[in-house]
């Protein structure tokens, strides 16, 4: 059965981001235009002010109106525009069917910051789009800048069922085979996989000029493991059970899993990719807030 739309983008979740967006424009300005910038500027113009020319400015920039009224010269300065057009590419896979005891899966998390980052290049006027891949991409929009494009990409995403394995490499092989200009990519998955395929894949898309920023999205139990006693574990693509204990094995594993995460940190810091460890215990609201303000800080 689909889920509702409101599910994922509830009345009070859109007031909350539009007060983020009211509070804080200049940390979404930041966001939006700041993202490497170089590769994204100067596709269009679009006038500023003027000011006084000065020796060594073009005079073709002059504006001759304001001379005739004026009988003095003036600049015409033009202000960059950034055009970015964003995809949002989410794993539905098994794997992100997972919850312990938290009201989200993974899966919805991650649909919950999608349509939060939808909501915002839309309204900053940035075209979105969606992929969706499991083992490889199997539904897709294209990226407009419309509004009701929230409402179509939230409405493919409500009819997402997680299920079957994961080929995450292969996918985002796939993504990059696609596009065909510059794009920022916002990559949502719990990467559960090997990670050297992936990695090499997200150096992929950066080396043909995309921005990438990968949301690590694991379940809190997976991060924290908060079982006591002996448990029976299950992989929830291959269906492999485990039973262990879960006191002796918990710090080990807990150290495992930062390592994972530190080891997706490095790579993606050395290829200028965005690293963003989340897991479902945190607000989603917040959690973007947070990476909101550090990649401003940045810039």
């Amino acid at each position: 059965m689909a889920r509702a739309v409101e599910e994922y983008l509830k009345p009070e979740v859109v007031r909350q981001i539009a007060r983020l967006d009211l509070r804080a424009q200049f940390i979404v300005k930041g966001f939006l235009q700041g993202l490497h910038a170089s590769p994204y500027q100067g596709f269009s113009v679009e006038f500023s002010e003027h000011r006084k020319y000065a020796p060594g400015d073009d005079p073709k920039d002059i504006d001759w109106l304001v001379y005739a009224k004026t009988d003095k010269h003036y600049i015409k300065k033009f202000e960059a525009e950034t055009n970015i057009t964003g995809y949002l590419v989410i794993d539905t896979s098994a794997s992100m069917a997972y919850t312990y005891r938290q009201q989200f899966t993974k899966l919805d998390y991650a649909i919950s910051l999608a349509a939060a980052l939808c909501w915002l290049m839309i309204h900053q006027q940035d075209p979105c789009g969606l992929m969706v891949f499991d083992e490889k991409l199997h539904a897709s929009l294209p990226a407009r800048s419309r509004r009701s494009q929230i409402a179509q990409v939230l409405s493919v995403l409500s009819k997402v069922t997680p299920s079957g394995k994961t080929d995450i490499a292969r996918s985002l092989v796939q993504v990059a085979a696609m596009l065909r200009h510059r794009s920022l990519l916002m990559v949502f998955s719990d990467l559960l996989a090997d990670p050297a395929p992936i990695k090499d894949a997200l150096l992929r898309l950066r080396h043909r000029g995309h921005d990438v920023i990968l949301f690590h999205i694991l379940d809190e139990a997976e991060v924290r493991f908060p079982f006591e006693g002996m448990v029976e574990l299950t992989e929830p693509e291959g269906r492999d059970r485990l039973v262990i204990d879960a006191d002796a094995a918990r710090t080990g594993y807990v150290d495992a899993v930062g390592a994972f995460r530190e080891d997706y940190r490095a790579s993606c810091f050395r290829a200028g990719i965005d690293y963003v460890p989340l897991d479902t215990s945190m607000q989603f609201d917040r959690a973007l807030m947070e990476y909101l303000v550090s990649r401003r800080n940045r810039f």
